[in-house]
C-alpha cells in the first residue's frame, strides 16, 4: 500500500505517520528477500485469476482450489468457512 501511495506522489514518512508505523520498518520489509511462502503465492496468483475467470466469475475458494489440485498445482487445503470469515 505504502508503494502505491508512493507512487501517487506521497511521502513514505506522512503515510506511515497515518499508518502509525516507523518508516524504518518500511524500509527494513523492502530490503528482506521474499519468502517462500509469498514466491509460491506470486506463482499462484495468475493461476487462481485464470480459473476464476473460466468460471464467469462465480467459483470461491474451495472450487479454485479443487481445480488448481486437478491441474496439477500442489495447493493447500481451502481455509473453513468460519476462517475465511475471520481474515482481514
Amino acid at each position: 500500500m505504502i508503494d502505491h501511495l508512493r507512487e501517487r506522489g506521497l511521502g513514505v514518512d506522512p503515510v506511515c505517520r497515518v499508518l502509525e508505523l516507523s518508516p524504518s520498518t518500511y524500509f527494513a520489509r523492502k530490503k528482506r528477500p521474499k519468502s517462500a511462502r509469498r514466491l509460491r503465492d506470486e506463482q499462484l496468483m495468475p493461476l487462481i485469476e485464470e480459473v476464476h475467470a473460466e468460471s464467469g466469475g462465480t467459483y470461491g475458494v474451495r472450487q479454485i482450489t479443487r481445480a488448481l489440485r486437478r491441474r496439477g498445482h500442489g495447493v493447500a487445503a481451502a481455509p473453513s468457512r468460519m476462517e475465511s470469515r475471520c481474515v482481514v
